[in-house]
């Protein structure tokens, strides 16, 4: 809340704003938003690296053949035997085609880069404010989770496991009953998961088995 005289600055996620035509406190953050969250994309400096290197030196390399050759030097053997390849070797030879075949799985591998966000360890979250985007670790996520089921009475160990559609949790009980620790689990890891602030909380799957038997 603002009181009159002062500037309607950021606010933080926990605080209310007024809402402009009734009045009514909305809760800044809280997903009301209609903007998508989208993920988050990976740099991915390393292979472009590697290719800007790679296209830099042979278009480099051919294009100084090319000025040889202008200038009446012989070009290079390597040119003069790709040549010389290009024009006498079949088509359907094996060298041709396993050269053909590294070609697209590389340009394959390229596209699928270029076209998909990565980053898959980072879950988005809801966008209290525009112009900040915040994301979590899913190790970060499952530890947060893991702790808070931990303090479940029965509850001797847990396995926790973050997608970004759903969370797999495994949990051993050595005492109460299995119905009761599951759903205590569930309860305590469904606000969990809600307040971890993802902008697509995903599904909850709870799994509660007794530890196994010595000897």
């Amino acid at each position: 809340m603002t009181t009159p005289g002062q500037p309607n600055g950021p606010r933080e996620s926990g605080e209310t704003a007024e809402d402009g035509d009734g009045g009514v406190p909305v809760l800044a953050g809280s997903g009301t938003d209609t903007e998508r969250v989208r993920r988050f994309w990976a740099v991915r400096r390393i292979p472009a690296a590697l290719l800007a290197a790679v296209v830099l030196g042979a278009a480099g390399l051919l294009l100084y053949d090319v000025a040889a050759v202008r200038a009446d030097h012989s070009a290079m053997s390597w040119r003069q035997e790709l040549a010389d390849g290009l024009a006498t070797r079949p088509l359907d030879s094996t060298t041709v085609l396993v050269a053909a075949g590294v070609a697209v799985l590389l340009g394959v591998w390229l596209l699928v880069l270029a076209s998909t966000p990565g980053l898959r360890d980072v879950l988005p979250m809801r966008r209290a404010h525009p112009d900040v985007r915040a994301g979590l670790d899913r190790d970060a996520a499952a530890l947060a989770l893991r702790d808070r089921a931990m303090e479940v009475s029965g509850v001797q160990s847990v396995k926790v496991r973050v997608g970004r559609a759903k969370v797999a949790v495994r949990a051993v009980s050595h005492f109460r009953p299995l119905d009761d620790v599951r759903a205590d689990v569930e309860s305590v890891l469904g606000d969990g998961i809600e307040e971890l602030g993802l902008a697509r909380p995903p599904v909850l799957t709870v799994r509660v088995d007794r530890p196994p038997e010595k000897g």
